[in-house]
């Protein structure tokens, strides 16, 4: 009996053998060790289907470019500076006696600006700022005088106007439509070498609190902007003027990649306001507003850590009138939401002034809403830029 089962063990074992080498010489996969099972509380991610749909990256920006570039203007402003006997000048004084004492120079400086209606040119108030003679040279090589429509510091935008005729004017894009990432353009003259268009992308938008200018909300990009490209276009892969360059950050005096362009929702609105009357007029409550924060928040009781507060009423200003006071917190103006400072100096200026506006407040815990007839902003001096970093 023994022997029975010991014969039919061997003859198994070798069956069980002989099958083994055959699936191995011919089928060797199914001896593969099964996947991995993950264990039960492992998370479950969302996985996307296939790869991710890729739009169709430009080889060229050349179209824009031939759109644009007929339309930016180069600008030459010249001021008569008369020397004063400063100690940097003493020397020359003294070499020559008074012959030269009190004599004027001639200082020339380089800015560039885009024709954006028959017989105006947009630029920035500092290409243009305190020059005595203002040349324009156009694309086709022409170079005609121009004057001055108006300037506007506090955005640090001005128009020109010349006597030519039947040129092109840039096609206005919406800077509002802008994302980060998007492909710009920058055209302009920089350090008077000729017109030159760069490329970057929309590296930023809204960029305030810089110091530039009272009104701030510049989009900020890495197309190279250098000394002479003030006043030019910033457009978009259409052609589209989005923007007008305005200023770097810069350690070495060129570009370092960091670019600032006024967008084009605050030009146009400037631009008709300049042409039709000359100057700005914005409206004007007469407060000294401060963002909240945590601190400010906690130690006025506020219920909110984000928003304005008011920190200061002006003597006889439009607000004091309407019973604005210290420690309100501005909710809404004419039912648009106050979110910060920047945001809320552009909702005021662009109230008419001698209109009303409703302001609610929040005021111990409680929401008021305060008629405020509007007031006209007084003209400030421009800032002192900081220093370039």
């Amino acid at each position: 009996m023994l022997q029975r089962l010991w014969l039919l063990f061997a003859q198994a074992v070798t069956v069980g053998l002989a099958l083994l080498f055959i699936v191995a010489t011919l089928k060797p996969e199914w001896l593969r060790a099964a996947p991995f099972a993950p264990p039960a509380a492992q998370v479950t991610i969302r996985q996307a289907a296939g790869e991710l749909p890729r739009s169709a990256a430009a080889t060229t920006y050349a179209e824009a470019a031939r759109r644009a570039m007929p339309a930016v203007v180069s600008v030459y402003s010249t001021q008569e500076r008369r020397r004063n006997g400063d100690a940097e000048e003493q020397p020359v004084d003294n070499f020559f006696g008074d012959r030269f004492r009190g004599r004027g120079e001639r200082v020339t400086g380089l800015g560039s600006g885009v024709i954006a209606a028959e017989g105006f040119v947009l630029t920035n108030h500092h290409v243009v700022h305190a020059a005595d003679e203002i040349a324009v040279a156009l694309a086709d090589g022409r170079r005609v005088a121009a004057t001055v429509v108006g300037t506007d510091p506090e955005t640090d935008l001005a128009v020109l106007r010349i006597e030519a005729r039947g040129l092109p004017a840039i096609t206005f894009g919406a800077s509002d439509s802008l994302a980060v990432g998007d492909v710009v353009l920058a055209i302009g003259n920089p350090f008077d070498v000729g017109q030159t268009v760069t490329m970057g992308i929309v590296s930023a938008l809204g960029r305030n609190n810089l110091g530039l200018s009272r009104y701030e909300n510049f989009i900020q990009t890495d197309a190279a902007i250098n000394e002479g490209n003030s006043g030019g276009a910033l457009v978009d892969t259409a052609g589209n003027l989005v923007g007008i360059n305005s200023a770097i950050y810069t350690s070495t005096g060129g570009s370092i990649g960091i670019g600032f362009a006024i967008p084009t929702t605050i030009v146009s609105e400037v631009m008709q306001q300049l042409i039709a009357n000359g100057r700005m007029t914005r409206g004007y409550f007469g407060i000294e507003p401060v963002d909240i924060t945590p601190e400010i928040g906690a130690a006025l009781g506020l219920r909110r850590e984000q928003g304005v507060v008011v920190r200061g009423v002006q003597r006889n200003a439009p607000a004091g009138a309407a019973g604005m006071q210290p420690g309100d917190v501005l909710l809404e103006i004419n039912g648009m939401p106050v979110i910060d400072t920047p945001g809320m100096l552009q909702q005021v200026a662009r109230l008419a002034p001698g209109t009303v506006a409703r302001v609610r407040v929040e005021r111990n815990a409680r929401e008021l809403e305060l008629a405020v007839t509007v007031g006209e902003r007084p003209t400030l001096p421009p800032l002192r830029p900081r220093p370039q970093r």
